[in-house]
């Protein structure tokens, strides 16, 4: 912002934090708060980086849609680095208001919703402009489109007929093509009309004496030959004359019929007074929104009747005097404030004294410092710069020159791809919305640092190796329905109760002695039982020997089992 400038109702770049990108707002009006400083009250505008990554995919998804809906494509020759500069411009709208001190304007910036005949790198070529195509609803979380987008093409267009030579005869035949309403090559004079249109004003007029409502809501007869006066009496008296070929008698014959006169009513007759109140006070909160009027406050009127009834209405002396009414609201209001010059040291501001880093106020004119401990600017790695600044949380010592730092302040983004993000996508239809975002692009507060080397250097980490025991291996099978492996795997912070586990598998066991199971046989061979309660035993035992480190005796006699254990020494 120039120094000693004044802020009109514009797009403005607010400053609310010293690390943080500007805020985009548009200032809707100005105000002197009790204490004598000016407030602006602001319509927001979010970047990307303030959207959901979910939400980020739903618009990028929009933009592919209509990319295939076009039959010219859009361009794609465009560099890495413009397409990330590209979405850095991309802003959404929002209907969210908030109040701001005029202090913290920092800039004018533009805001023009995207226009998509217009090529891409026009947004990139002119400073501080953005664009924007969708709605944001911070409370809802949802994205909408702003209005229809302009359908351009030989499918929405009209094509239009070579011009004729001249004295060439149009042979099209006129009738089919249009329908005539009225002649002006008829028999009848200018005199004879008029005198046929005052006859129907008359008859307008006394058809509302004859009405009742018509009579309560136009008690006077001024009231009544003015209601008769209106348009659509003179647009009735004119297409019935048309229609009975200008005959004066057969016209006026039907403008007074057997059952009396004929009665023509506009939208602005058939309104009540209760009706017209609600119009205005939903005209008030909605602004020309007529879907919106129409559901909330006026549903038994059609959409139609609302529109006609709109315009009837700003011919009235009721929208004439709201009009003055709001001329000198506004009027009284501020149109500019004055912004006086910004002269303040930024607390991200960093400089080196004595080998240390030291806030500064400022670097001398044409000076440049080296990074200090051998690191680079983060954006585009170059070791010499004016002055410096942090960047980022405070443990990973990242700093950006002056030139990435005023692009960060800006545009919300780093100046050069991040070698973190990974390569752009080819398949990318439309550059301001690139398929290939990512959750580290929308989200440059946690930076990965880089020590100057053109090579990403992502932090390392101490890596560990987490193996099982046997017995937890082991457990894992003779205790399924206790661990429940795939109920615990859902739930990571829930411990699980080793001492269940321990008693399932080994404690009931230390004092049971498998006795007289069957009575001694001579026959050698062993018998399934048999065999089933030694493997049984045995992987008890197994149990207990990896989980109290004991040793085991194993006795066997005859078909009776005993096992004892003995402490390790």
């Amino acid at each position: 912002l120039a120094p000693n400038s004044t802020a009109h109702l514009h797009w403005w770049e607010f400053n609310n934090s010293s690390s943080n990108p500007y805020l985009i707002r548009r200032i809707e009006e100005l105000n002197k708060t009790a204490s004598g400083n000016v407030e602006a009250k602001v319509v927001c505008f979010y970047r990307r980086r303030d959207i959901s990554h979910s939400l980020i995919q739903l618009a990028d998804k929009h933009a592919m849609e209509l990319e295939e809906e076009k039959e010219s494509p859009t361009e794609t020759d465009l560099t890495d680095k413009q397409k990330h500069q590209l979405r850095h411009r991309e802003l959404f709208l929002s209907r969210q208001y908030e109040s701001l001190p005029a202090t913290h304007i920092r800039g004018k910036c533009s805001v023009a919703l995207l226009n998509e005949t217009e090529a891409v790198l026009s947004y990139l070529d002119k400073e501080d402009t953005f664009f924007y195509s969708l709605v944001y609803d911070p409370t809802q979380k949802t994205l909408l489109a702003d209005k229809g987008e302009i359908r351009v093409g030989p499918r929405f267009q009209a094509d239009i007929p070579e011009m004729l030579q001249e004295g060439e005869a149009d042979d099209r035949d006129q009738a089919k093509l249009e329908e005539k309403l009225w002649n002006p090559e008829c028999p009848l004079t200018n005199k004879q009309i008029d005198q046929f249109l005052v006859v129907a004003r008359a008859v307008g007029t006394f058809a509302r004496a004859l009405d009742c409502s018509s009579s309560v809501r136009q008690p006077s007869l001024h009231m009544s030959a003015a209601a008769a006066s209106r348009d659509i009496t003179l647009f009735h008296a004119m297409d019935t004359l048309h229609r009975h070929n200008y005959d004066l008698s057969s016209a006026l014959s039907v403008l007074v019929p057997a059952g009396g006169p004929v009665l023509c009513r506009d939208e602005m007759e058939e309104w009540s007074a209760s009706e017209a109140a609600m119009f205005e006070e939903a005209l008030e909160k909605y602004g020309k929104d007529f879907n919106d009027i129409r559901q909330d406050f006026l549903p038994w009127k059609s959409l139609t009747s609302i529109i006609e009834y709109y315009y009837m209405w700003k011919t009235t002396d009721r929208y004439v005097q709201q009009k003055r009414l709001k001329a000198a609201e506004a009027e009284s209001k501020l149109k500019q404030v004055y912004i006086p010059t910004y002269n303040k040291p930024n607390p991200n501001q960093i400089s080196m004294t004595n080998g240390k880093l030291a806030t500064v106020n400022g670097a001398g004119p044409g000076s440049y410092h080296t990074a200090g401990g051998g690191r680079a600017c983060e954006s585009c790695y170059t070791m010499q710069s004016a002055q410096w600044y942090s960047w980022g949380p405070p443990n990973m010592q990242c700093r950006l020159c002056v030139s990435c730092w005023m692009y960060w302040k800006k545009y919300g983004g780093l100046k050069m791809p991040s070698r973190a993000e990974g390569p752009e996508e080819q398949t990318s239809p439309i550059p301001p919305r690139s398929r290939s975002h990512v959750p580290r692009q929308s989200n440059h507060m946690v930076p990965m640092r880089n020590s100057g080397s053109p090579k990403s250097s992502m932090k390392t980490k101490q890596a560990f190796l987490l193996q099982a025991t046997k017995l937890t291996k082991l457990a894992r099978h003779m205790c399924r329905d206790i661990i429940r492996l795939r109920r615990a795997a859902r739930r990571p912070f829930v411990p699980i109760n080793c001492g269940a586990i321990k008693a399932e598998s080994i404690l009931p066991y230390f004092a049971i002695k498998l006795s007289h199971i069957s009575k001694p046989n001579v026959n050698t061979e062993p018998q399934p039982v048999f065999l089933a309660t030694f493997l049984f035993v045995f992987a008890n035992a197994f149990l207990l020997l990896f989980l109290e480190h004991d040793f085991v005796t194993f006795c066997f006699d005859d078909m009776n089992v005993f096992w004892s254990f003995t402490p390790q020494i």
